[in-house]
């Protein structure tokens, strides 16, 4: 089975989108079965806390499903040995990733760097965009699900 884990810095708005979206598609292709999906944060400032309103409303209006008592969980060092991928939304999570991860590993990497157009993901937190960055999490999920078909990891 491939773990993977999307980091953002909270863990209540584009990493929670990010596993749910994911989620949704791997049901879609019937991938349960080989892939196992979660999110972490990169700051211990949103422990505990849920997903943001705005980012269940933007999944909502998606018809995606997400689990009402995710909660958020900030990424620690052994979990490098748990996931096959650690998936940032931005430069700036990579960094946070590789600091406590202790690492440059090659499992760490953005989510769009698997797109045809790499670029960070606007944190929603902070531009109110939750539209734009349910699209760029979208478009990293269906590149890295082809990512991960093509080259025969599932």
């Amino acid at each position: 089975m491939i773990k993977i884990c999307f980091v953002c810095l909270g863990n209540i708005c584009r990493s929670p989108m990010a596993e749910f979206i994911m989620k949704d598609i791997v049901k879609k292709n019937n991938l349960e079965s080989k892939i196992f999906i979660e999110s972490r944060a990169t700051s211990y400032e949103e422990t505990g806390n849920g997903i943001y309103p705005p980012a269940k409303k933007k999944l909502a209006e998606e018809n995606i499903y997400y689990d009402n008592n995710k909660v958020s969980t900030r990424l620690e060092k052994e979990d490098l040995k748990k996931y096959d991928y650690i998936i940032g939304m931005e430069e700036r999570n990579i960094i946070n990733i590789e600091r406590i991860l202790k690492t440059s590993d090659k499992k760490i990497k953005r989510l769009l760097d698997y797109s045809n157009n790499p670029r960070d993901i606007a944190d929603p937190w902070y531009t109110g965009n939750f539209d734009k960055t349910y699209d760029d999490i979208l478009e990293g999920c269906k590149f890295f699900i082809d990512f991960l078909i093509k080259n025969n990891i599932v």
